[in-house]
């Protein structure tokens, strides 16, 4: 089955709703919110590098006030303990059984707050809930919510007592970006506003958790032509051989661009991918997947400038052929 035209009006309409509701909350980041709610539906999980106070929290309370989900926030920080993510199994005198107490992961929309502030047995606490959608506590499953989606933020300007995620984790978010400073114009609104805090902004349901599950199924249906997987299999070619890049781009990473590109194009009203899409989401998708050359990472080469390069360097097929 493959979505239609029709379908795909509909989406975007939803879609659009869902970013106009959040923006209410997050001023002047139209392109960051946009890119969130594609993270979101197409199954993946979001990577925030930023500067503290930039409204990370607020962005992952909103996305989950929008979508009419829980949400939690985990603070990561050097003492925290696999447990404190997961949850543990506490026995009850009464029952004389091991009874399992939820952590905060069993939510649709999890804040791991500074993430890189955890040691790497704690970060890792996380990889089989981002990839299967589960955790296993004493040789238990226990699945969590639908939808299901990690909002993880790093501080990129002070790395002391932080321990760098490893690749493959970093593998495991299907996008990495980057809020910022608000405009001038926005920053005005936001001051206008200062009476009420931001936690006490409720942003109106737009769907249900079920509906967002819904749609991210309709948007794994868009079509995508012999000749875009072709562009895709290029551009991912050209990161594994770049004389700057010491390892290139997974095929996990190829994967989440096509997954990503397919929402994109029915949030733009279209049931078809075309180049642009994958080229609008090339930087956010694949430059937190590229582990650098030291030598070429020391003369300032950057995982975004990389990028930049292959797109310009691999020809896309026309969108006549995409098509």
């Amino acid at each position: 089955m493959t979505m239609t035209a029709e379908q795909a009006t509909q989406f975007a309409d939803v879609f659009d709703r869902l970013v106009t509701g959040v923006e209410q909350v997050l001023l002047g980041k139209h392109h960051v919110i946009r890119m969130s709610f594609t993270a979101l539906l197409s199954g993946g999980h979001l990577l925030l590098e930023d500067v503290p106070g930039t409204g990370k929290t607020s962005l992952a309370r909103a996305i989950a006030q929008s979508v009419r989900g829980t949400s939690n926030r985990v603070q990561f920080t050097p003492d925290l303990l696999p447990g404190d993510i997961t949850g543990v199994s506490i026995y009850d005198q009464r029952s004389g059984a091991f009874e399992f107490h939820r952590g905060p992961v069993f939510a649709n929309i999890v804040l791991a707050d500074e993430i890189n502030r955890a040691s790497p047995k704690t970060q890792a606490a996380l990889l089989e809930v981002m990839e299967e959608g589960q955790i296993t506590v004493d040789g238990v499953t226990h699945p969590v919510a639908a939808p299901f989606m990690v909002i993880a933020t790093q501080n990129p300007i002070e790395q002391a007592g932080t321990y760098r995620l490893p690749e493959a984790q970093l593998d495991r978010f299907i996008m990495k970006e980057s809020i910022g400073y608000p405009d001038h114009a926005s920053t005005i609104r936001i001051l206008e506003g200062a009476g009420q805090r931001a936690h006490e902004v409720i942003v109106p349901p737009v769907v249900s958790a079920a509906t967002v599950v819904e749609l991210a199924a309709l948007a794994r249906t868009v079509y995508v032509d012999a000749t875009i997987n072709d562009y895709v299999a290029r551009l991912i070619d050209g990161t594994r051989t770049s004389s700057e890049v010491r390892l290139g781009v997974s095929v996990r990473g190829a994967l989440a661009l096509i997954r990503t590109a397919k929402t994109l194009a029915a949030a733009n009203g279209r049931h078809y991918v075309v180049p642009d899409d994958v080229k609008e989401l090339a930087d956010a998708v694949l430059a937190h997947r590229l582990v650098l050359d030291p030598e070429a990472e020391f003369d300032g080469v950057t995982a975004s400038s990389v990028i930049a390069r292959v797109l310009i360097e691999t020809p896309p097929p026309s969108d006549r052929q995409a098509a």
